[in-house]
């Protein structure tokens, strides 16, 4: 008895990176030994297999793997020219990322709420949003919905207001790569998709690195050059401004072997979040998957009442149960955005999901007792 209280009283990991380790066992060191054994770790071979794996997983024409998930973001910016008068709406409910490389090419976010449903972009703020850009003299040039915790965005609304307004459409899937929206995987929805493969995401490498997915032939090749300074055919002639935007061929090698296991992987995260979704109906506010969308759960979170967060994360961290939020603060209340335009409307249901939303923990190896005894320890919290 003492012995299994003391096990059930364990800390549970809120993303177990060490569990997909073991399973994977010594294919990540040999993908490793590899590239130490031919020691091209920049543009190695692994990378160009994982552009095609990747562009073969999702449907892309093209997938240019970089260093970052806001790299990916940059350097879509940085080919189409967005700078300094353009306005790009942003959703305010997201990572600052999303926002930060408009700022870093000298354009202006704009900021548009979200859906209470699914915390992704609301297309009725984002016309907005684009009617507050005109207001002000901007000239909109794009939109960045965001996949918010895994969940497609409403990529059909956001698309109509795009065509009506002629916006470009950069995918935020940092944190969805791998989920569908209406049978199509993210990643051949729309001109250019961007992930990230940061440890913590659903696909995530040993380090920082990111990809761009895009059918455009043209877009394709100047991203290809943006990524290495610019360069052209003679890498010391370069033919535009570019950066530093390569993933290192180790980083290219574990993704390799990661995304073997993927589908499987999705597949599981889609049951942990099916049971949490079973035992917490009733006692919080679950998530909502719509728009005949898949999702991989790059987090499990739901809503609480207002008031009541605070004790549950609490009650939760003296049992050992990590949780985590996200997002405290939207992007108009923190102080490097704050100065920026808002659509007109304001942003209420940002506002109001910043005090309310609580992520458990979530990954494909969250075995159904440790899960049972997350969701009951929600339930004696919010019974309290």
């Amino acid at each position: 008895m003492n012995q299994h209280a003391r096990l059930d009283e364990r800390p549970i990991p809120f993303i177990d990176v060490a569990a997909q380790r073991r399973r994977l066992g010594r294919a990540i060191d040999d993908a490793v030994s590899r590239v130490l054994a031919h020691c091209q770790f920049i543009q190695g071979p692994e990378v160009r297999a994982l552009e095609t794996e990747l562009a073969a997983f999702c449907g892309a024409r093209h997938a240019i793997a970089c260093s970052s998930g806001t790299d990916a973001l940059r350097l879509v910016l940085m080919a189409w020219g967005i700078g300094p008068g353009d306005a790009v709406i942003c959703p305010a409910f997201t990572f600052c990322a999303t926002a930060e490389v408009v700022a870093l090419c000298g354009a202006t976010p704009v900021m548009a709420d979200v859906d209470a449903a699914t915390f992704n972009l609301d297309p009725a703020s984002c016309e907005r949003a684009v009617a507050t850009a005109k207001r002000l003299g901007l000239k909109p040039r794009a939109v960045i919905p965001v996949d918010l915790f895994g969940l497609p965005a409403d990529h059909d609304g956001i698309g109509a207001v795009a065509a009506k307004y002629d916006l470009l459409v950069l995918d935020d899937a940092a944190q969805a790569f791998g989920a569908t929206y209406r049978g199509r995987r993210l990643g051949a929805i729309g001109p250019a998709t961007a992930t990230s493969f940061f440890p913590a995401k659903p696909l995530g490498c040993y380090g920082d690195g990111g990809a761009i997915f895009t059918d455009d032939d043209d877009l394709a090749a100047r991203l290809k050059s943006l990524r290495v300074h610019g360069e052209s055919t003679d890498k010391y002639d370069a033919v535009r401004i570019g950066i530093t935007g390569r993933l290192d061929s180790i980083q290219a090698a574990i993704l390799l072997e990661k995304l073997k296991i993927f589908p499987d992987e999705i597949v599981a995260r889609n049951a942990v979040a099916q049971r949490y979704t079973e035992g917490l109906t009733g006692v919080a506010t679950v998530p909502h998957v719509g728009n005949e969308s898949t999702s991989v759960w790059a987090q499990y979170t739901i809503r609480l009442a207002p008031g009541r967060r605070d004790g549950v994360a609490v009650a939760l961290k003296t049992q050992g149960i990590p949780t985590a939020i996200y997002y405290a603060k939207p992007l108009h209340r923190q102080a490097a955005y704050r100065d920026f335009p808002v659509a007109d409307g304001g942003l209420p249901v940002s506002d109001q999901l910043a005090g309310e939303v609580i992520s458990l923990p979530m990954h494909a190896y969250l075995e159904t007792p440790v899960q049972d005894r997350i969701v009951a320890a929600v339930c004696r919290a919010l019974a309290g």
